[in-house]
């Protein structure tokens, strides 16, 4: 029974992907995933990509918000995109294939920053989903953990960071770690971030030196 249910719910989430606005914006406008619309969203509201920035996007695949930055500073930022999967060519981009969670892929994006500080740190990560709430949520916190302790390392002083985050334990003390890290911070909910979701977006201004 157990096999049928898993089943009959892939084939719901398949057809509700394929349904949505979002997903047949994104194919018809050549976008590579429908969370592309979510960073362009914060973006209008809160100006974060610019040219001549370095930008890193953690757990970057397949792409979205690595095509979005590209396409918006034309050629002219230093564009790091990594994930334990595959990510397809793209030019104006440096992709990196490994686990952002390793020391191996934390010195492969030391590497290709070459001893420079980053301007902008997007993490759009979210954990593989086990069906254990609690055990999905302290997942979850600790990808935004590593992320921000990215931030701490590699972040230029002023530099700004966005990053997804599930409401829920571990939540609230995270987030008053960004807030002591940086100047302003505000939490968003894009219209392409489903409703039922617990997903936020996290937006943080001026990275403080520490």
């Amino acid at each position: 029974m157990g096999k049928k249910r898993r089943s009959a719910s892939s084939r719901r989430w398949l057809a509700e992907h394929e349904a949505d606005a979002y997903v047949q914006r994104a194919r018809s406008e050549g976008w590579r995933s429908r969370a592309v619309y979510k960073l362009q969203e914060l973006d209008e509201k809160d100006r974060l990509v610019k040219p001549g920035q370095r930008i890193v996007d953690l757990g970057a695949a397949p792409g979205g918000w690595t095509q979005y930055c590209v396409k918006k500073t034309k050629g002219q930022s230093k564009i790091i995109g990594i994930d334990l999967l595959p990510i397809d060519p793209m030019d104006g981009a440096i992709l990196i294939q490994n686990d952002f969670e390793s020391d191996e892929g934390l010195e492969a994006l030391e590497v290709a920053l070459n001893g420079k500080p980053v301007d902008l740190v997007l993490s759009d990560m979210a954990p593989n989903i086990s069906g254990i709430a609690s055990a999905d949520q302290a997942r979850a916190t600790g990808l935004v953990e590593l992320a921000l302790d990215f931030c701490t390392r590699q972040l230029a002083p002023g530099g700004d960071f966005v990053a997804k985050a599930f409401q829920g334990d571990g939540f609230d003390p995270w987030f008053m770690d960004v807030r002591r890290a940086f100047e302003r911070v505000v939490v968003r909910k894009p219209a392409a971030s489903r409703p039922r979701s617990r997903e936020v977006y996290v937006v943080a201004r001026k990275f403080r030196l520490s």
